[in-house]
């Protein structure tokens, strides 16, 4: 047992090193690659500030480093070690806690496919009303099988030639091992059309694209098919806050961004979010970002 656990611990050893210089044989310098439309490779040579940014559903393995993610109250840490799984999209606040020249961040981030996630499901039978509402992240252990299958993939990348015949089944495989690490019904956020996983879904994707106008429970709750009372339940349970807060931290990164790409006034990227007082915008924004409109986006211009 002990030489099995031995061996098992060199081979990930070997299998983080492997993908290490894969990924930055591919990205030399310091940013993100995309060989493959649903494969993201990125690297930084440093530590990072804290910075709120809306997660797709994806899954996250790294080969050297260390990142700290936030969601609500919950905080969670990742390394070589352990993968990210995010099934909704969340307004998530994430660092990179651990980097250097010597040592960069290296990482694979894994877009997932609706239609592959669930056809993997239907494959494994799975029902969602069955169930409970499960949070839209996780931080598991990674074990050699899934880390060997995204080493494979990001090897693909040296032969494109073969890529879009194999790149998704790999993505095949590394889905199906998710579903066998009791990520399913997570997983059944991005796939599942009906019950109450569906409604919180379509909840999220409605305030998306309406984050700017003015929200009732009860409207929101009827255009998904649920009760206000259900909704707010689930939801929460979902990306561990209330419609409203989620709705409140879209507008408040969005208004951030305009502030740091266009160079607009805080006035008028409040109101252009969906703040009719500059106060209350003033106010909420400082307690996301910790300092008011200004002087946060004039420190993160520096």
């Amino acid at each position: 047992m002990i030489l099995q656990q031995t061996a098992t611990t060199t081979a990930m050893a070997d299998a983080s090193r492997d993908l290490a210089s894969a990924i930055a044989r591919h990205v030399p310098h310091d940013g993100e690659r995309s060989p493959f439309p649903f494969v993201h490779l990125s690297r930084t040579s440093r530590p990072t500030r804290p910075m709120l940014i809306l997660y797709e559903p994806a899954f996250v393995v790294l080969a050297q480093g260390k990142k700290l993610v936030t969601l609500g109250e919950d905080e969670l840490s990742y390394d070589r070690s352990s993968y990210f799984l995010s099934s909704v999209a969340l307004p998530i606040t994430g660092r990179v806690v651990k980097a250097s020249a010597a040592t960069p961040y290296l990482g694979v981030r894994l877009a997932l496919p609706p239609s592959l996630v669930g056809s993997v499901l239907a494959s494994k039978l799975l029902r969602e009303e069955r169930t409970k509402p499960t949070k839209g992240l996780d931080v598991h252990p990674l074990d050699l099988p899934l880390l060997d299958a995204v080493l494979r993939l990001v090897r693909l990348v040296d032969t494109p030639e073969h890529a879009p015949m194999l790149a998704p089944l790999v993505l095949q495989e590394i889905v199906y091992r998710l579903v066998v690490d009791g990520h399913a019904p997570r997983l059944q956020h991005i796939a599942t059309v009906g019950g109450r996983t569906h409604g919180v879904t379509t909840a999220i994707a409605w305030i998306r694209t309406n984050f700017d106008q003015a929200m009732r429970i009860e409207h929101l709750a009827k255009i998904v098919g649920m009760s206000p009372s259900g909704l707010h339940l689930h939801f929460r349970a979902v990306t561990g806050m209330s419609p409203l807060q989620y709705q409140k931290t879209l507008r408040l990164n969005e208004a951030r961004r305009l502030m740091l790409s266009e160079r607009i006034d805080s006035a008028t990227a409040g109101y252009r979010v969906g703040y009719n007082d500059p106060s209350q915008f003033t106010r909420e924004y400082r307690r996301q970002f910790g300092a008011p409109p200004l002087r946060d986006v004039s420190r993160l211009r520096a």
